[in-house]
């Protein structure tokens, strides 16, 4: 291998210990917290033996007493421990550095399209904007068929609706869909923001595991339902629940 090839090898190493680094530090943690228990239990015998020749089972020296004669027994488990909290540490340190820079990627790019979806429809006016929502709602419908088997019952209505973040199909009625969009609109104000899981517990649908981590700033103003009428891949017509203000990420940081 010549110098050049050498330094690239070298390169790609170093990138993929900085990309895993998480995992790795993660790693270590879990082997040192095994090794500094298998340490502290083979120290002790060694810290028996120190107080038993001292005679300590007839003197009974004090706590302070028995630290000071057997701590060098602990000191490599100390040090253990420590690289462990250390490994812990960084671990969460980078995953917070990292958790920041996607947030902060995801608000650039929020602010890009909200700029171009406000050009868009500058350049071509409210209706023909509306008609490419509802093309992308009809491709959406087509790419993600409806089987009976997935379709949440939710006692409110018998009406097929589509909600676009999670992909579910449930049943419901458009007037229960708009008193639930006051409902949360008033908890919104009330509160400063509300969750995509607000939305889906009114709705009656389960938890997303997202759902906590998307949401609505009361700042920003109120969260609107867009409606859009389609028809399924079997003819069956069907509601599709969009937003108007798309929900943002960490919008509880407000």
């Amino acid at each position: 291998m010549n110098g050049k090839g050498f330094k690239k090898a070298t390169q790609d190493i170093g990138r993929t210990l900085a990309r895993n680094s998480p995992t790795i530090l993660t790693g270590i943690s879990v082997a040192g917290l095994f090794t500094t228990v298998g340490m502290a239990i083979n120290a002790t015998p060694k810290a028996y033996q120190i107080l038993g020749g001292k005679g300590w089972r007839k003197s009974h020296p004090s706590k302070k007493e028995i630290i000071k004669l057997t701590w060098r027994c602990y000191v490599p488990t100390i040090i253990m421990g420590g690289v462990t909290i250390a490994c812990v540490i960084g671990a969460n340190s980078i995953n917070l550095r990292r958790n920041a820079a996607l947030a902060s990627a995801y608000s650039l790019t929020e602010v890009a399209l909200k700029e171009y979806q406000s050009k868009v429809i500058e350049t071509i006016g409210v209706a023909k904007e509306q008609k490419i929502k509802d093309s992308i709602d009809e491709d959406t419908i087509n790419k993600n068929p409806v089987k009976d088997s997935e379709v949440i019952i939710t006692g409110k209505g018998e009406m097929l609706c589509f909600e676009t973040i999670s992909g579910r199909y449930f049943y419901d009625d458009i007037e229960n869909i708009r008193r639930i969009q006051n409902e949360l609109n008033f908890d919104l104000m009330n509160d400063g923001f509300i969750s995509m899981n607000d939305v889906y517990e009114k709705l009656n649908l389960p938890y997303s595991d997202i759902g906590e981590d998307l949401g609505w700033y009361a700042k920003d103003g109120l969260m609107e339902f867009r409606f859009s009428s389609q028809l399924t891949t079997k003819g069956v017509p069907c509601l599709v629940v969009g937003y108007h203000r798309k929900p943002e990420y960490n919008h509880q940081d407000y």
